[in-house]
């Protein structure tokens, strides 16, 4: 089964050093929680972000939503021929399951993250929707065992979608970065097989994900 990985996902807590700030505090306050409870999010906690280490890199929960929404929402991932991962930025692995239907509100997607880290799993009629567990991405690909992996960034090697789909088969693993600005990071690099560019322009992450699932797709089930 082809494996889609959002790596280094700029979704976590926010962090011990940041849950004392006055932005912190009065967002959580305002949606009754902890600041220990609640996802970092750079619209609501800029003043804390900033000079923290990768800051560039943190804080942009809403591309993973988006992302995982462009994923999970056509027939290569319903008829099970898709296995999803989010490799977050402090060393998170979240496992989505099959036919997990992500709320499209922005608000409904993170509270349900937030009671996933509180939690460990969401779980729906014996069925584990969602799991989250720490995890590096060397230990992730080992687990995953694919025959190739490839990351997608326009500093790779020059390539296209169609390129690229005809390379892909069941067994690769595609990697996509789940933040906003700046580079993999070497010690998650040291594993992919190639890295490839397929568009001209730097486009966002759920654009590229839409873009290389679909044609992958076309050759797959159409």
């Amino acid at each position: 089964m082809l494996s889609l990985v959002i790596i280094e996902a700029a979704l976590e807590l926010v962090p011990v050093e940041l849950q004392r700030h006055n932005s912190v505090i009065s967002h959580a306050r305002r949606i009754g929680k902890r600041p220990a409870e609640i996802l970092l999010d750079i619209s609501w906690h800029f003043a804390a972000m900033k000079g923290i280490k990768n800051e560039i890199k943190r804080g942009r929960p809403d591309l993973i939503h988006f992302s995982l929404l462009e994923a999970c929402s056509i027939p290569l991932y319903f008829e099970n021929k898709l296995n999803v991962f989010v490799h977050t930025i402090d060393d998170k692995v979240i496992t989505l399951g099959q036919n997990v239907r992500l709320p499209k509100s922005y608000h409904r997607f993170t509270g349900l993250v937030e009671k996933l880290y509180a939690t460990g799993k969401i779980i729906e009629n014996e069925n584990t929707l969602l799991e989250i567990e720490s995890m590096n991405f060397g230990s992730l690909v080992k687990k995953i065992n694919p025959t190739k992996t490839i990351a997608l960034s326009s500093k790779g090697i020059k390539s296209s979608y169609q390129k690229l789909s005809e390379e892909m088969c069941d067994d690769t693993c595609i990697v996509v970065g789940g933040f906003p600005k700046g580079q993999f990071f070497e010690n998650n690099a040291q594993y992919f097989d190639k890295v490839l560019s397929v568009d001209k322009m730097a486009l966002e992450a759920h654009i590229i994900i839409s873009r290389v699932l679909y044609e992958y797709e076309k050759r797959i089930i159409m």
